[in-house]
């Protein structure tokens, strides 16, 4: 009887043994390039951090110290997720193009629990217009409106897209690019919760459209994804492209593309620790009343929703981050500034490469596609897959 117990107690110690050892030796994901798309950037670099308005009507600004270069800053707009109302939640990716020399505008156009779907659209427009206006003679921000992307994940893509469609009409500067990643919080009728879209056919044609998705979760994001491809009907089909990450867990930790993955938390971005500047001298002093509240049942979030936004808060970056969203927009962005399109991307032999595990395993490549957007009625009953992949 001792024996057995003594052998049991053996082959058990041996085997905890063999699986710390196994752990030791897990494959690494790549580490980040020092530059280049999706790159480090400039490490010496210090980041100044910036709380634009008053009260609840506020937007973030982030930007490289020191004066900005003769042609100015690119501007990236960072459209969150619903309920994603603090910037460390994203830190990572701000980090990101901070260091790559973007200005970085981070408006906050919901109140959590007080806030509707519906009028988030126009607030996001009111706060980058005025970040932008206070901007303007800033020669340390330097905003170049001739070079604006649009960043958005989730409920944040279908603002950015309605963002582009009326930014003539509401006298922001058209967006060379959408980047829309893991998109979703898109009402499907008038009396449904979440973003209603405008008449996205009047994005300017000459604008990059560039959906990216994860593979877990992908149903949502895949429908809203091609939903605002299909619908920014008069930018051609040769400027879209819809990007998938793939999950990979040949090593530690394993790379997963859920909902949550284009996050990455960064305390050095929270926003409750960004005070804003002084009262300027010429503010008025009788700023109008608000309205008064009233609540709303779409105001307030979900059982669903609470658990998203906790996993966002909590994300770290990782491979998929620099490597894949990261990449993917600065690879985006330079064929738009450069008026490329998204063949030009394609053909870009780094956009779906993902490097490889420490042990020279490749990481599963990015699937890069071109969209054969069909509407949903004419899908019906076939079988034909909607995209052309590449």
């Amino acid at each position: 009887m001792r024996l057995n117990v003594l052998r049991g107690s053996l082959a058990a110690g041996l085997i905890l043994a063999l699986a710390g050892i196994t752990g030791a030796q897990a494959a690494t994901p790549p580490a980040q390039p020092a530059e280049g798309p999706g790159g480090v950037g400039d490490r010496k670099a210090t980041i100044v951090k910036r709380l634009l308005g008053r009260g609840t009507a506020t937007a973030f600004a982030f930007h490289a110290a020191g004066a900005a270069p003769e042609a100015g800053r690119p501007v990236a707009v960072f459209l969150h997720g619903w309920g994603v109302v603090n910037p460390q939640s994203y830190g990572g990716w701000i980090d990101h193009l901070t260091r790559q020399g973007w200005l970085v505008l981070y408006p906050r156009f919901q109140e959590v629990n007080r806030t509707r779907p519906a009028d988030a659209p126009g607030i996001a427009d009111t706060l980058v217009k005025a970040a932008l206006a206070d901007l303007a003679s800033d020669p340390d921000a330097k905003p170049d409106l001739s070079r604006v992307a649009l960043i958005g994940h989730l409920a944040g893509a279908p603002i950015a897209f309605d963002m582009a469609a009326g930014a003539k009409q509401q006298g922001l500067p058209v967006p060379k690019l959408i980047f829309a990643a893991a998109p979703g919080g898109i009402a499907s009728g008038p009396k449904s919760r979440g973003i209603t879209l405008s008449e996205l056919s009047s994005i300017d044609p000459a604008t990059l459209l560039i959906t990216m998705v994860g593979d877990k979760d992908t149903r949502a994001a895949d429908l809203a994804a091609k939903r605002l491809l299909r619908e920014a009907s008069a930018v051609p089909i040769e400027r879209k492209l819809f990007v998938r990450a793939l999950s990979d867990d040949h090593g530690f930790p394993a790379l997963t593309a859920t909902l949550a993955a284009p996050a990455g938390t960064d305390a050095a971005y929270d926003g409750g620790a960004i005070k804003p500047g002084p009262e300027p001298k010429d503010a008025a002093k009788d700023a109008p009343k608000p309205p008064p509240f009233r609540w709303s049942a779409d105001m307030a979030l979900t059982g669903e929703q609470q658990t998203l936004v906790s996993q966002i808060n909590i994300a770290r970056v990782d491979a998929l981050d620099y490597l894949g969203f990261w990449k993917t927009f600065d690879i985006a962005a330079a064929a738009a500034f450069a008026g490329s399109d998204a063949n030009a991307m394609k053909n870009n032999p780094r956009l779906a490469d993902m490097e490889r595990w420490s042990d020279g395993w490749p990481v599963k490549r990015l699937s890069v596609e071109t969209p054969r957007l069909v509407a949903p009625a004419a899908q019906a009953g076939t079988p034909a897959a909607n995209t052309r992949k590449r």
